[in-house]
């Protein structure tokens, strides 16, 4: 009873980052705002879920190998993500996207030579 108490708390955890990045999503007003605010939604909202995965998996089901496989794939999430949407901001930035606001420093700008 404890444990999915405990498994349910960090599942309503990531149900929290979901919600306030689904709304920063909307909210933000150009594209690299937005992907900033997806990146969290997918890696620190994922991060709930597979700790309270793991948790359940070894304690409640009694096994190692379903505890480890959940571990790995948020593992590979949390590296991922931020790479990918790294990767992709960078693409945007190259297609010629530019944020609304001036940025102070464009570091972008000095990779790409402009």
């Amino acid at each position: 009873m404890v444990l999915r108490i405990v498994c349910d708390v960090f599942f309503l955890v990531s149900l929290v980052f979901a919600l306030a990045g689904t709304k920063g999503i909307i909210k933000m007003p150009d594209t690299f705002s937005r992907m900033q605010a997806s990146t969290c939604v997918s890696t620190l909202g994922v991060l709930g879920v597979v700790i309270g995965g793991i948790l359940y998996a070894a304690i409640a089901m009694h096994s190692a190998s379903a505890a480890i496989k959940i571990g790995v794939i948020g593992l590979m999430i949390m590296v991922t993500n931020p790479i990918g949407s790294h990767v992709l901001a960078r693409g945007a930035y190259k297609a010629g996207i530019r944020p609304d606001k001036p940025m102070e420093t464009d570091d972008l700008g000095r990779d790409f030579d402009e």
